[in-house]
């Protein structure tokens, strides 16, 4: 997309002049509109028809939640949340992107910004991100599986893994709704700030069977429950005394990110080989490919998620590009094929 098409909804007019002057920094993405409420929004997205919105969430006259959910279902198109990095500002987060939202950024002058310029970058990243998404795969929700799944029977030492980028929050979501409560350890790199995980994991352990927490270093991997990785810290696998445990650590950067689904990956095709299964779900860029292919080369069970369900599909086409998934599958039937390839694992034990 050669010009992004933006309109910038917040209450505040200082946010919205510095919002259209970072967004407009690199030629790229113009800024069509500015709104201060969502009434406002509604008649501008009428009649500029945006290729993306930025949203704000506590605005007069409608909440920017109630909001989001009138624009996914009456007109879904690419919303960017514009988020506060607290408690509440988290959790409204994490609703938004559940209702359909691409992916947010939280305000400069937060301390998540990290000075104007960096927010700026990841804000522009973010909007042309947004611009590429299908967001009409986002609003679709999965049906069931073809059978309930009753069990992930798996023997001793099984592990599944988790990786996902933009969209992550609402495919980690569906997979792990259809995931037994019995299963093998879950671990899971989704691509998140430093002070927004741990609502995620919180508000996923209030909707799917599995007990969801955040991962904490040398915490032993237990049965029944998903680690998720802490914003700003890697979370890998490592086997101590007999026992699988997360080592969380803040070392480099890599593949572009921390927490880095490369990073995860790689140790679980280190720690578990064969033992392990993985999925790597919608996201841009190439995080996860790598460690998914050594995953597979250690003779792990991988899949991708295919093209059409995913709301960015960059790093499942990674994946696939080089040979790193044994199969894909729309978001829908990804649990299912994990857990029949567990249970192939046990009777093979």
């Amino acid at each position: 997309m050669s010009n992004i098409r933006v309109l910038v909804v917040d209450d505040s007019a200082l946010i919205r002049d510095v919002l259209s002057k970072t967004l407009a920094q690199e030629g790229d993405i113009t800024v069509v509109g500015t709104a201060h409420d969502p009434l406002d929004a509604r008649d501008k997205i009428k009649a500029l028809n945006p290729d993306v919105v930025t949203l704000d969430i506590e605005m007069p006259n409608m909440n920017g939640l109630a909001f989001l959910q009138k624009i996914m279902r009456l007109r879904p198109l690419p919303v960017v949340m514009v988020s506060t990095l607290t408690t509440k500002g988290a959790s409204e987060t994490m609703l938004a992107l559940e209702l359909g939202a691409v992916d947010f950024v939280a305000k400069p002058g937060t301390e998540a910004a990290g000075g104007l310029d960096a927010f700026g970058a990841t804000l522009r990243e973010k909007v042309r991100f947004a611009a590429q998404s299908d967001v009409q795969a986002s609003a679709h929700r999965a049906p069931a599986p073809d059978l309930p799944l009753k069990t992930a029977a798996a023997p001793e030492g099984a592990l599944i893994a988790i990786g996902a980028s933009t969209g992550g929050v609402e495919a980690i979501r569906q997979v792990l709704s259809w995931i037994p409560a019995d299963c093998p350890p879950i671990v899971i790199a989704q691509h998140m700030p430093k002070g927004f995980t741990g609502r995620f994991a919180a508000r996923l352990n209030e909707l799917v069977p599995v007990r969801v927490i955040e991962a904490a270093d040398r915490m032993a991997l237990e049965r029944g429950t998903a680690y998720v990785a802490p914003g700003d810290f890697h979370l890998r696998v490592e086997k101590t005394s007999g026992q699988l445990k997360c080592r969380v650590t803040q070392d480099e950067v890599t593949s572009g990110h921390r927490p880095s689904v490369d990073v995860l990956f790689n140790s679980v095709a280190r720690v578990v080989g064969p033992m392990a299964v993985g999925a790597i779900l919608t996201g841009m860029g190439r995080d996860g490919a790598a460690g998914l292919k050594a995953m597979r080369e250690a003779g792990a069970f991988t899949i991708g998620q295919s093209r059409g369900s995913a709301l960015i599909y960059g790093m499942p086409k990674a994946a696939f590009e080089i040979g790193a998934v044994v199969e894909e599958a729309p978001v829908e039937k990804v649990a299912g094929r994990l857990v029949a390839a567990l249970m192939k694992l046990k009777a093979a034990a």
